[in-house]
């Protein structure tokens, strides 16, 4: 799996090398226009690697551009966070980052230049009866009462709406096109609202603020954007975005593309949703692992380069489908396969005594940090009297398919010695605390004389390894469309997190950073937690099992 795979063409493309073959642009120039109301999430990936893709590969520009028009939602926070996830992902846009509220002052020009024209008036009607007057997709609306309103009469009146004079929803501006269009974004669409909120930018400077669909096209005009790529949704607003653009006179004029949003099994990406899931306390945060964030992602272990090939192997279509989380995990597993170290974890520790073994005698191993790649050396294990095994790996009576310890048994220990258990030690409640044994002295690096050992377990040291709080983190939903379900929450797994205070991980581990990625052998992928890992106080992420680790989902 690699960077440098060849990408296939789609219409997007197309459309693009029409465009370049035929004079009609110099540069290709794309936008990522996200509103910093919440983190990103797995949905955005495929349009941040679509737009900022794009334009690295025809040599154009990428901008950032926030989309800032609703600041009683907004916050420096999200806006940093966005920023955070896309330099993650791998992408730079050009030059400085952009904001819809660098253009307010531009954007109120060109409304009035639409009053001046005709085409916007000021609209005192309620909401209720706006919408009373909207018709459906079966009957046309109604003309408001004030649509024939004067030139100078809405002039006056929108310069009044911006200097503060009428109350929060008492007025609207509307562009003047059709009430009767079977297109219902067409039917005088408000372009600006009253409203008295303090803007995280612009601070009290304007009480009128311009509607997405309104300013969207507008920042796109301004700042040169030959390709405005966006999600299948606005497809039925792109007659809007060209009636805007068709009526002013800005710069140029963009073309809009709609292409099919990511949508993945088991994954809401409601920002209303996950915020909600954020503020009643179900995740520990826009970056808990279980959620479909990309800092979830990323603090789960995710690899950017994982998601990329993934947002690259799915393709961009105009049709519309929900993908198999199987997709994802796959591209997640190949790239983890490929560079995670390797290391041993125990987590869930039953003590071996091994009686044959000197109290004092401490043998240094040596195992690869890569089976695949010598050049990453070797990592250093230690045997000794006392190791721990995982209480899975242990019967007191096993069955034909059962390959690892069992009473009076044996088992290879992984990179080491060959073991056999003799005893079992239980408590009161007639719990196995702990097993003795003994140690086949002549088996490091070679086969038992005489019998077969089938079974490989994973182990570590009881005096030199380091305890280690370990999460396993799973599916959040137990159900793959939890966004259909009338109730979200009932689908939520009780098992999306285990925490095992009380894991044993190989003392190699003791040195590694935050966001290092690792494989425990026969346990899955990890990640050292970015913001509680230290040397200190090991904490260790799941970030997918070496085989479907996540829930299996409801299908029905």
């Amino acid at each position: 799996m690699s960077e440098s795979e060849v990408k296939p063409s789609n219409f997007i493309r197309q459309i693009i090398d029409n465009d370049l073959a035929s004079g009609k642009h110099q540069q290709v120039v794309t936008r990522f226009p996200p509103e910093p109301n919440g983190f990103l999430h797995v949905g955005h990936a495929k349009s941040i690697c679509l737009n900022f893709g794009i334009a690295k590969d025809y040599q154009g520009f990428c901008n950032l551009r926030y989309d800032d028009t609703n600041p009683e939602k907004e916050s420096i926070e999200y806006a940093n966070s966005i920023a955070e996830a896309i330099e993650w992902l791998g992408f730079h846009w050009h030059g400085e980052k952009r904001y819809a509220s660098d253009y307010f002052e531009q954007l109120y020009l060109y409304a009035e230049e639409l009053i001046q024209k005709g085409l916007a008036y000021v609209d005192d009607s309620t909401p209720e009866q706006m919408r009373a007057m909207r018709g459906n997709l079966t009957e046309p609306g109604q003309h408001s009462p004030f649509r024939d309103r004067g030139v100078e009469e809405n002039l006056d009146l929108f310069r009044r709406m911006r200097a503060g004079e009428f109350p929060d929803g008492s007025r609207v501006l509307r562009a003047k096109i059709d009430m009767a269009s079977p297109n219902i974004n067409l039917r005088d669409p408000v372009i600006y609202r009253i409203r008295r909120a303090h803007h995280w930018r612009t601070g009290d400077a304007w009480c009128i603020y311009p509607m997405y669909d309104y300013t969207h096209c507008i920042s796109d005009a301004l700042e040169g954007i030959t390709h405005s790529i966006c999600t299948l949704e606005f497809e039925d607003h792109r007659p809007l975005y060209d009636w805007v653009l068709d009526n002013i006179s800005v710069p140029c004029h963009p073309q809009q593309i709609e292409f099919a949003r990511l949508q993945l099994e088991g994954m809401l990406t409601s920002k209303r949703k996950l915020n909600d899931l954020v503020q009643s306390g179900v995740v520990s945060g826009w970056d808990d692992p279980r959620m479909p964030t990309l800092m979830g992602l990323r603090r789960r272990g995710v690899t950017p380069n994982s998601l990329r090939v993934f947002c690259e192997r799915v393709g961009v279509t105009k049709q519309d489908s929900v993908l198999e989380l199987q997709q994802l995990e796959t591209c997640v597993r190949e790239d983890l396969d490929q560079n995670a170290a390797r290391a041993m974890a125990v987590l869930n520790p039953l003590k071996i005594v091994l009686n044959n073994w000197p109290a004092e005698r401490i043998d240094e191993l040596s195992a690869p940090a890569h089976p695949q790649k010598p050049e990453l050396g070797n990592r250093k294990l230690f045997m000794t009297r006392e190791i721990y095994i995982d209480q899975n790996d242990f019967r007191e009576v096993g069955d034909k398919d059962f390959k690892r310890l069992v009473t009076g048994g044996e088992v290879r220990l992984r990179n080491s010695y060959v073991i056999r258990c003799d005893e079992v030690i239980k408590n009161e409640a007639g719990d196995i605390v702990e097993l003795r044994g003994s140690v086949d002295m002549d088996t490091l690096g070679k086969n038992p004389e005489g019998r077969k050992v089938k079974g490989v377990v994973h182990w570590v040291s009881a005096s030199h390894s380091k305890p280690a709080t370990v999460r396993l983190y799973d599916s959040l939903f137990t159900e793959s469309r939890p966004w259909e379900l009338d109730d979200y929450k009932s689908a939520l797994n009780p098992d999306s997190l285990v925490v095992i205070e009380h894991a044993r991980v190989e003392p190699s581990l003791a040195e590694a950073k935050p966001e290092d990625r690792f494989q425990f052998e026969r346990e899955g992928y990890f990640v050292a937690d970015r913001f509680e890992h230290s040397g200190e106080k090991l904490v260790f992420n799941r970030t997918i099992g070496l085989k479907d680790s996540f829930a299996k989902l409801d299908k029905r």
